[in-house]
């Protein structure tokens, strides 16, 4: 394996490491996928805190450097790459993307999690038919916000191009979509995600697998 060769880490299930496939796909790298996790935390290898502390994927591997945390990994391959169009150099443009990327992460994951368990993974940990409803009421409630915001900017989520915003907020979006589940009518969201799986690297990595 030539050296230079980025390693990706990760189930492709997950949905933070759909994120860096979808990207690495878009930047047009050339990587090794290596699918550990593959069972969830129980399957990572022993010794796997040696690369995150917190046994959770995705990690990459470029060279002697080690990193994790998907947005963090998503930010450093868009620099990596000089792609100042997916990560704006100028700091109020950047700042906009990043508050996008992290409301993501932060309040718009948060809000499926529980429903997602229970409809989507069928957690017997999350069979709360009242806690289901408000974790989706709240999830609809956060696309709500993404369509307020898509409705503003017409295209994308914090302009006319596309940026790194999206692939965290296109990975949200299809889980939304392809959860089973009765949604709101969000207009711009659904035109967002067909404007979304009109890219061959979502399609393969997001838009043609399961939530």
């Amino acid at each position: 394996m030539p050296a230079s060769l980025l390693r990706v880490l990760g189930r492709p299930s997950s949905i933070n490491v759909k994120k860096v496939l979808w990207l690495c796909d878009e930047l047009q790298l050339p990587i090794t996928h290596e699918a550990w996790g593959s069972g969830f935390q129980s399957s990572l290898p022993p010794g796997f805190e040696a690369l995150n502390p917190n046994r959770l994927v995705p990690v990459i591997v470029d060279g002697d450097f080690v990193l994790w945390e998907s947005n963090t990994i998503c930010r450093y391959l868009a620099g990596r790459e000089g792609r100042t169009d997916l990560l704006p150099a100028e700091l109020r443009a950047r700042a906009r993307v990043d508050q996008w990327m992290d409301w993501q992460t932060t309040q718009l994951n948060g809000a499926w999690r529980y429903a997602f368990m229970s409809l989507v993974r069928k957690s017997p940990a999350h069979a709360d038919a009242q806690a289901v409803a408000a974790s989706v009421a709240e999830w609809h409630r956060h696309m709500g916000i993404l369509d307020r915001q898509l409705e503003t900017t017409g295209a994308y989520a914090v302009g006319p191009a596309f940026t790194l915003a999206d692939v965290a907020l296109g990975v949200s979006t299809h889980r939304w979509m392809a959860t089973p589940m009765e949604r709101p009518s969000l207009p711009a969201v659904q035109a967002y995600y067909e404007r979304l799986s009109e890219r061959p690297a979502f399609v393969k990595h997001v838009g043609s697998g399961m939530p």
